[in-house]
């Protein structure tokens, strides 16, 4: 979408993008002038492969106090984001024929990690009639003797779901009952919305020893082009995402390490604030989405997509997404991205412009959806 997009802007177009899962927010300034700092500081030279010393420190206070994870300093890695960070425990623990089990509608980046490690995608899918939901019954029916991880993104791109205790207790008894390995995506722990609850799985019982899971400072702290993340696992499995890890980038830029310290262990007033305001453009947009012909929206329980039901248009995702960019000017994302579970609908991400922007694209999509 962002390549058509791209072409119909070269015209001279005004589009509004709200398929980027980004973050429009600016970095906090506290976290900026950390890593001036750092370099006036000559803090410029290798590092200690896992991450500076005070930044997992930092972070395995949070984890602590956020997440109800205990773990050491040498069982906490920094990465180059996320993405890094869920790459290196894939090439890890993956071997070819492995299977990875993806809950559907999925994160397509998941897939090609699994492929690049030789492992094969299976996906279980999730019914929207009941929310997108975790389904003990549908994620069993996968699992097969060459199955060796089950990845769960929480709270959920692209559904906006914020799983429940009881739901990720099902993902922990089947983890446990057939010896996987869960990856945890959690880059969007900090964004909920109406008191729904963040719960870490590697923090229920017997999850803690089979769990690698992946955090981010992009979304929350408006980090995403910085690249830092970190991950947490037992120590058992550290060395094998080390060794990936060390063989890979040897560590991560040591200058930005010391913004992301500020952003952990700094004020949290201006993250909170830009958690604010991605609530105030969820309510703005799942309000005027429910109001268009054809669409229904469920609110959002965390992350910065709306995740709205068209099927009563009567179009395919993806055409429906090709028409709003090509006569609304608003670019937005198919369902069927994320898989034949996502059919049906439209990923629209709220947090990546301005209020008075996503407020501009809801008219440009009331007058199409009206028209249609």
């Amino acid at each position: 979408m962002y390549e058509q997009a791209a072409q119909l802007e070269s015209a001279g177009l005004d589009l509004i993008h709200l398929e980027f899962g980004r973050p429009h927010a600016d970095t906090p300034v506290h976290i900026k002038d950390a890593v001036k700092d750092a370099l006036d500081a000559g803090i410029v030279h290798y590092g200690d492969f896992r991450g500076t010393l005070g930044l997992r420190e930092a972070l395995a206070a949070k984890l602590r106090d956020f997440n109800g994870l205990d773990y050491g300093l040498d069982e906490i890695l920094v990465t180059n984001g996320l993405t890094h960070g869920s790459f290196a425990a894939f090439m890890a623990a993956i071997d070819p024929g492995d299977e990875v089990i993806l809950l559907e509608p999925y994160y397509p980046q998941h897939i090609g990690k699994t492929e690049l490690a030789g492992g094969r995608v299976v996906t279980a899918p999730l019914d929207a009639a009941n929310d997108f939901a975790i389904s003990k019954e549908a994620i069993a029916a996968r699992i097969t003797p060459r199955t060796r991880m089950i990845v769960l993104v929480n709270p959920a791109n692209p559904t906006g779901r914020v799983y429940s205790r009881e739901e990720l207790q099902h993902v922990a008894d089947l983890a446990i009952a057939n010896d996987l390995l869960v990856l945890s995506d959690e880059v969007y722990e900090y964004i909920t919305y109406d008191k729904a609850e963040h719960v870490s799985i590697a923090s229920l019982p017997g999850m803690r020893e089979r769990t690698i899971t992946c955090f981010a400072f992009t979304k929350a702290y408006s980090m995403d082009g910085w690249r830092i993340g970190y991950l947490s696992a037992d120590a058992k499995l550290i060395p094998a995402i080390l060794r990936i890890i060390m063989t890979d980038v040897t560590h991560v830029n040591v200058f930005v390490q010391e913004g992301a310290l500020a952003a952990v262990a700094g004020p949290q007033a201006p993250m909170q604030e830009m958690v604010e305001q991605d609530r105030r453009k969820r309510d703005l947009v799942v309000r005027a989405l429910n109001q268009m012909p054809g669409v229904t929206c469920r609110a959002p329980e965390g992350t910065i997509y709306a995740f709205p039901d068209i099927s009563g248009t009567g179009h395919s995702s993806e055409a429906l997404a090709m028409a709003i960019l090509n006569e609304a000017h608003v670019v937005t994302e198919a369902g069927s991205f994320y898989g034949p579970a996502g059919e049906g609908h439209l990923r629209i991400c709220f947090g990546s412009e301005s209020e008075a922007r996503v407020s501009e694209a809801m008219e440009r999509l009331s007058r199409f959806f009206n028209r249609l």
